[in-house]
């Protein structure tokens, strides 16, 4: 059964990216301001590759230049915003049917650089891509004693279980 594993990774994505929130909302006066922006700037970044690709899982246009934002939201309302994004993937792939992941998707890169990927792959990139970003904010926060997260998907699956 191919749509489990996309659900359960999309959950994923929305547990480990609640729970970077949440960790981020609560330390934010902790950071310095050049470690504020650091954390901003790689949330933004999330944040914005999930919103273009999920314009291009649409079929939709949009006008992102790059991905990330031309100025910098406050934590909240990116919070906000991600929180809505990750709901909205967890309904895009309930919604599928098996062979919809396989379905190619043309779209054009915000480099210009036209672009196919299946959908499978986008929701894979986007989980993935997700990941990588949650370690370097974890990082940070390390760095000025801040415990991060928890954020691996056998964390997910331990507390799932409970």
């Amino acid at each position: 059964m191919i749509h489990q594993p996309y659900s359960k990774l999309v959950a994923i994505k929305r547990w480990a990216d609640r729970g970077l929130y949440d960790v981020v909302s609560q330390n934010f006066d902790r950071l310095s301001s050049e470690d504020a922006s650091i954390m901003l700037r790689i949330l933004d970044h999330i944040h914005m590759v999930d919103r273009i690709f999920q314009h291009h899982l649409q079929g939709l246009s949009h006008t992102f230049q790059a991905p990330r934002s031309e100025r910098m939201p406050e934590l909240q309302a990116l919070a906000s915003s991600a929180r809505k994004v990750d709901g909205w993937y967890a309904c895009y792939v309930d919604s599928l049917a098996e062979s919809d992941f396989e379905q190619p998707v043309d779209f054009v890169f915000t480099s210009g650089k036209p672009a196919r990927m299946r959908r499978g792959e986008i929701i894979l990139h986007v989980c993935l891509h997700g990941t990588y970003h949650r370690g370097n904010a974890g990082a940070v926060l390390q760095l000025k004693g801040i415990t991060p997260s928890r954020d691996a998907i056998t964390d997910f699956l331990e507390e799932d279980a409970t």
